[in-house]
């Protein structure tokens, strides 16, 4: 499955293992990631796409404050 912006991820790998998080945007093998709590959307994680599962999920990422994200993902 493709990563595109706006997918809800699971991470596979690291510090973050377990947790989702949603990509906030892509650039060659990478993958920018937030979850609203650790990594803010101002601050993204850049990840290997490689190290991230892939969900059926996405989340409209226009107007997306941090809390808003938090609570998205605090539902799945």
């Amino acid at each position: 499955m493709e990563v595109r912006v706006g997918t809800v991820v699971k991470s596979g790998a690291g510090r973050d293992k377990g947790l989702f998080m949603v990509v906030t945007a892509v650039e060659g093998d990478f993958a920018y990631i937030a979850d609203g709590k650790l990594r803010k959307l101002d601050s993204p994680k850049k990840k290997r796409i490689k190290h991230l599962k892939v969900t059926n999920t996405f989340l409209d990422t226009v107007n997306l404050t941090n809390k808003a994200l938090r609570t998205f993902i605090a539902r799945l």
